[in-house]
């Protein structure tokens, strides 16, 4: 059992919309990215997903409204609801959702990650 410190786990990548899983827990993973420009429109089937912004903010695109989320918020995009998130400047993340979620959700495409990375 070890402790996470996340501003150590973000500084070990650059890239972005590439998460890597720090921890998991009753079948759920708790992942990090870091988030520059727009992501595809998707939606998660099954799954819920949580987005916390740790650094800059998060433009969360619904097709009735947008959701926009600074340092320490987060919000929770029910299964099944489109969505685009969207950063203009670099942000950096924490996902906590079902270990089988898959960061495209619904599309596959060069950024689907079939298996995060471990840090």
């Amino acid at each position: 059992m070890n402790k996470v410190n996340l501003a150590q786990k973000l500084a070990t990548f650059s890239d972005h919309w590439n998460p890597r899983v720090v921890g998991e827990l009753n079948g759920q993973q708790v992942k990090l990215a870091k988030l520059l420009g727009e992501f595809p429109w998707h939606r998660h089937e099954s799954e819920d997903e949580l987005f916390m912004v740790l650094k800059g903010s998060l433009e969360i695109r619904l097709r009735d409204g947008i959701v926009q989320l600074a340092e320490g918020e987060f919000f929770i995009v029910p299964h099944g609801v489109d969505h685009q998130p969207a950063a203009a400047e670099e942000a950096h993340l924490l996902f906590f959702e079902p270990a089988s979620t898959l960061n495209t959700g619904n599309l596959r495409n060069e950024r689907t990650v079939e298996r995060p990375e471990r840090i």
